[in-house]
């Protein structure tokens, strides 16, 4: 899938497609079924299926404290949306600037004379350009005049649904992680790459894979029993999601012990999907007391797999 990393790196090579745009944050099964239209529309015309996001996501750049947890990054988005089908992924770089412009030049400038939609599949309640002035009356009024056909996103949802990230997102902070994995399609997941830490976990007899959390807000915090995609194999084991205040951490990132495992990961993908949570995030008097807690997540979180994997 190709990948076009702001407006400007828009050619002439990118003109003609079908089009749908949106933050799909989580890529949940809502917007699924948007992109399995999408992707059958343009096999249909015989044009290329493309996605447009942005990022920072809007309300992350207009109201950054009160911009939600974010449920995936683009890395995230790209890997999902390839899987449904999508040929590229337009990200365009959402600054004050290229919302400053009118909606009739978002209209003329990028999906007419830069992107040459065809067919436009969007919700009937997307707004867009200065003053959030452009929506979907207008949208269909210019395909009338510059000949690309729009289409209502609610065609393709599902009946009775209340499928949302908001939805998603409130269902991990409730711990509900089943209900998020029926929105989901899929267990809710962080993928991301492993980095060097301050070897604490080592330190206590609990060696980690450390990945940084690499958005505003995480949608989950806490200690969880995870199972993990690494080196191409199946693995379980026990997760800490935050800022791990005991040993005066700042940044917030997911540590992951993973049980029977020595191999080296430094730089290494992995996908570490949640299972179960064990408890909240919290700070201990001393490293001997966080010790004999983390064995007791441990502990439980072995039981836990142990049952999983005996039915």
């Amino acid at each position: 899938m190709q990948l076009v990393r702001g407006v400007h790196n828009i050619r002439d090579a990118h003109n003609g497609c079908v089009l749908t745009i949106g933050n799909f944050d989580g890529v949940h099964l809502g917007h699924q079924r948007v992109v399995t239209a999408l992707v059958a529309k343009a096999k249909k015309l015989n044009l290329i299926p493309a996605v447009m996001v942005f990022e920072p996501q809007p309300q992350e750049l207009f109201n950054p404290q009160m911009a939600p947890a974010r449920l995936s990054r683009l890395r995230d988005k790209y890997t999902l949306l390839k899987k449904l089908g999508v040929q590229r992924l337009i990200c365009v770089n959402f600054t004050h600037e290229f919302a400053s412009q009118t909606a009739q030049q978002f209209i003329e400038k990028l999906l007419v004379a830069q992107l040459g939609v065809k067919h436009l599949i969007i919700g009937d309640d997307f707004r867009f350009g200065k003053n959030r002035l452009g929506n979907f009356a207008m949208l269909k009024s210019a395909g009338s005049k510059f000949g690309f056909e729009v289409t209502d996103t609610a065609s393709y949802k599902m009946l009775d649904c209340r499928i949302s990230s908001t939805e998603i997102r409130k269902a991990l902070q409730q711990n509900e992680l089943h209900e998020a994995e029926q929105m989901l399609g899929r267990k809710y997941s962080i993928i991301g790459r492993v980095v060097h830490g301050d070897k604490q976990g080592r330190n206590l007899g609990f060696p980690t894979a450390n990945v940084l959390l690499k958005r505003c807000v995480s949608p989950v915090a806490g200690v969880y029993v995870v199972s993990i995609n690494a080196l191409g194999r199946q693995f379980y084991g026990v997760a800490n999601i935050g800022s791990r205040p005991t040993v005066n951490g700042i940044r917030q990132q997911l540590e992951v012990h993973i049980f029977d495992f020595n191999n080296n990961l430094y730089g290494q993908p992995i996908e570490v999907a949640l299972l179960k949570k064990l408890r909240a995030e919290q700070r201990f008097a001393s490293l001997d007391e966080l010790t004999a807690q983390i064995t007791k997540d441990s502990e439980q979180a072995r039981a836990f797999v142990q049952a999983l994997v005996s039915n």
